[in-house]
């Protein structure tokens, strides 16, 4: 291709993202473009896949017939997202094969919450309404991404996922309005879950590699520190609603911003989550241990609560 027909073809791009069209498969793109759109696309289905686990576990353990037939509900849901996904990004020319070895090998990754362990029935609450709650707030704005497939993918799930999130807040509430230890059960899985859920969106956007070229593209339409924000003026309601307090003592509404100011993020841990240093080993029955930030992840005697 002469440099000419290059330079034609990337301006015929540019117009196409700059006028809100999609670009499909079988158009040109920047070769930095379809990498990245396979990245995205790629690390999402591979979280879809790896969040089924520890929900997984709690399938036998669940405290009602009907509780286990809407987890499994959920888990179901999930496995089709990856499915989606992984048959999205194929339309870019790799494998479904090659993207899972890539993880495999450890070339790519997926959203590092899930290496944090699942402790009790209350953490299914915490996951669904916080873990699936920030994923939605950083989906709805996708299913407008410049890449077709993606876009459209997009839709349905950010229709399921809705409904994880109404199923883990409804197992919040349930417990924290039902006996003292049930409360104490919810709010140790809010305390544990709840740093995690903000480290979601990714570094700040001054410290994010992909983020600016992403909006540029708009492949993103919001940044990691807006759908951040967004995120935390949508849960401290929720959370007082039902009764809860958010593990963070500089939280508080800065009527001059019109959102919820709110304490830093320990990035130190978030990196070494994302390095794989993070993953815990299963407690000792009722010992108390840390998460790699130092906070108290709970007692295996909460389990079958």
């Amino acid at each position: 291709m002469t440099e000419q027909e290059l330079e034609r073809r990337q301006q015929e791009f540019d117009a196409k993202v700059a006028n809100e069209e999609r670009i499909e498969p079988k158009d040109w793109m920047p070769d930095d473009y379809r990498k990245t759109v396979l990245r995205q696309m790629s690390q999402h289905a591979h979280s879809e896949v790896i969040g089924m686990q520890p929900e997984g576990n709690w399938i036998t353990r669940a405290p009602t017939l009907s509780r286990k037939a809407i987890l499994l509900a959920k888990i179901q849901d999930e496995g089709g997202h990856g499915l989606y996904l992984y048959s999205a990004a194929e339309t870019l020319g790799t494998s479904r094969e090659d993207m899972v070895e890539a993880l495999h090998l450890g070339k790519a990754k997926y959203a590092s919450i899930f290496n944090y362990p699942a402790l009790t029935w209350a953490d299914m609450g915490a996951i669904g309404w916080l873990v699936d709650g920030a994923a939605i707030v950083n989906q709805v704005s996708l299913q407008r991404t410049s890449y077709g497939p993606y876009s459209r993918a997009m839709i349905r799930i950010c229709k399921e996922e809705s409904f994880h999130q109404r199923q883990g807040y409804q197992i919040m509430l349930v417990l924290a309005r039902g006996s003292t230890e049930q409360k104490a059960m919810a709010q140790d899985a809010l305390d544990r879950w709840w740093w995690p859920s903000l480290m979601m969106f990714g570094p700040h956007d001054a410290e994010s590699a992909h983020t600016a070229k992403s909006m540029q593209w708009k492949l993103k339409r919001e940044s990691n520190d807006q759908l951040r924000q967004k995120f935390v003026d949508q849960a401290v309601p929720q959370a007082e609603f039902i009764g809860l307090k958010m593990p963070d003592p500089d939280l508080h509404w800065n009527e001059d911003r019109g959102h919820y100011d709110f304490g830093k993020i320990d990035w130190d841990e978030f990196w070494r989550v994302v390095s794989g240093d993070g993953a815990l080993q299963p407690p000792t029955s009722g010992t108390p241990y840390q998460s790699p930030g130092g906070r108290r992840l709970g007692t295996r005697r909460h389990a079958c609560l």
